[in-house]
Formats: C-alpha cells, structure tokens, sequence
C-alpha cells in the first residue's frame, strides 16, 4: 500500500494518536519534561495536519475521525494520569470526561432520531479545548522545568471547569433546539 500526499494529514494523525502511550508511560514515570516535549510535537502535529489537509484540500471521512480522535485521546489521557499521579483533582477528570460523553451522546442520539448533521465547534468549546491545553501543559511544565506561582493552576482549575460545564450545556441547548425544529418540521 503506497503513501499518497493527500494521505499525509491522516498519517500525521495516525503517528499522534500512536505519541500517547509514550506521553502516558513518561508522565507515569514522572518524566515531566520529555512528557511535555513529546506532548509539544503531538500539538504541532496536529496543526500540521490541519494545515495540510485544508490547504491542499486532503481531508477525508477518515480524517475527520481520526483527528478528534487523536486530541481527545491525548488530552484525556493526560488528564486521567495527571489526576492519578495527583496533580489535578479527580473531580474534574471526571467533569471532562461527562463533557465528552454529553457531546458524543447528544450527538448519537440526534442522528438515530433526525439523522446526520454538521456539527460545529461552539465559541465556548474553542475556549473550553484551550483552557483544558493550557491546564495541561502548565501542570507538566510546574512539574518538569519551573515551579508557577502559588494559584495559577488551581484558578485554572476552575476556568476548566467553568468552560466545560458550559459548553456541555451549549452543546445540549443546540441539540436540544434542533431537535424541536425537527419536531416541528415532522408534524
């Protein structure tokens, strides 16, 4: 099976999803600072990726999967050992993680309902995924090259989860108005 150009974008995405064992293993081992490099290349890949794939117009049906795939696995990752190594609370892994079982649930149950639809980021779930980034790397970074201020990760913290639940909640008021449309529209 030969490699195709417009392949390059899901290859990409393919070796970042491949970057989280590693990531995983060298957190677990406490190894801060090769955890955040690698996490580093996993986050310039996947700008690549998205790069490549919408200005040679290389996106594919697999791509569209495999790219949330591979940030989603990441960060949760990071965040479930972040929480196991005691680093960030357990509560808030756990409000992430209902986040994600909220959008991908609404979204299921929309589509065995009314059918496909586009789905697209909201406002506060670009801020939430950068909060949630930004959380993670500066936990990483206090433990593996320079201890941050007393506060700066617990309010953090607190953005995280303020954006979550938010845009938890957007993603169910839009399903949820989109589904009465489509109430209406079948009477």
């Amino acid at each position: 099976m030969k490699l195709r150009a417009r392949d390059i974008p899901n290859a990409i995405s393919f070796l970042r999803i491949i970057l989280v064992v590693p990531v995983a293993l060298l957190l677990i081992d406490r190894r801060f600072d090769l955890a955040l490099y690698l996490f580093m290349v996993a986050a310039v890949s996947d700008g690549i990726d998205g790069y490549l794939a919408k200005h040679f117009g290389w996106t594919s049906r697999l791509g569209s999967l495999l790219d949330p795939i591979a940030d989603k696995l990441l960060l949760v990752t990071c965040y479930v050992v972040s929480g196991w190594l005691g680093l960030i609370p357990v509560w808030l892994i756990w409000v992430v993680i209902l986040r994600d079982i909220v959008i991908v649930a609404g979204a299921a149950i929309y589509h065995h309902l009314f059918g496909p639809f586009m789905g697209e980021p909201t406002l506060i779930s670009k801020v939430n995924t950068v909060a949630q980034i930004v959380l993670i790397v500066l936990v990483i970074f206090d433990r593996g090259f320079v201890q941050l201020p007393a506060g700066l990760i617990d309010a953090l913290i607190y953005v995280v989860l303020a954006t979550t639940v938010a845009s938890g909640l957007g993603y169910f008021s839009i399903w949820w108005r989109k589904a009465l449309v489509q109430q209406k529209v079948k009477k």
